[in-house]
């Protein structure tokens, strides 16, 4: 299993991600997560669109609602493009969050069970079995586009980035 220290820190502190980095240019491994009533979701199931994966350690923090927000309100107006939110919550935490916020326009999924996605695409903090923050942009073929592992977990990704390699791909 591949190891990472330093890259991220979480309260200041340098962190260990584990799984495969996965790079700009590289076909998109598929995972499988769990949607809020617990049937499988995978990355295929999108196949044909282009994808925004949302990652965030957890929900029920003001830095991941404030993101989670942001793509349900900005990066939804974008046409052909599905935006998944991933995170470790439990599906009826994510289910219930959705429900209270008016979250409509991201697909939030539950990586809980198997850290699939998050060993997939190098976003496991092993200190803390979360996810990093960060997004990936995956084109309509299944190529990523963009990939940020945003350095400090309490700060806000770089939205503008992958919103251009959205509309990038998008021509």
């Amino acid at each position: 299993m591949n190891k990472r220290n330093g890259i991220v820190k979480f309260g200041g502190h340098p962190v260990t991600l584990v799984g495969t980095e996965v790079k700009i240019g590289t076909s998109a491994p598929n995972f499988t997560a769990l949607n809020t009533d617990l049937t499988p979701f995978t990355l295929e199931s999108t196949a044909g669109h282009i994808r925004i994966i949302s990652v965030v350690p957890s929900i029920d923090t003001s830095v991941c609602d404030m993101q989670t927000r942001w793509f349900n309100e900005e990066a939804a107006k974008l046409p052909n493009v599905k935006i998944i939110s991933i995170s470790v919550d439990l599906p009826f935490a994510l289910k219930k969050y959705c429900a209270t916020q008016g979250i409509e326009n991201v697909h939030t999924v539950s990586d809980h069970k198997d850290l699939n996605f998050g060993l997939n695409y190098g976003f496991v903090i092993d200190e803390f079995r979360l996810l990093t923050r960060g997004i990936v942009v995956i084109d309509a073929a299944g190529i990523v586009r963009h990939v940020e592992y945003v350095p400090n977990v309490g700060d806000q990704p770089n939205y503008e980035s992958a919103l251009q390699a959205v509309k990038a791909a998008l021509k």
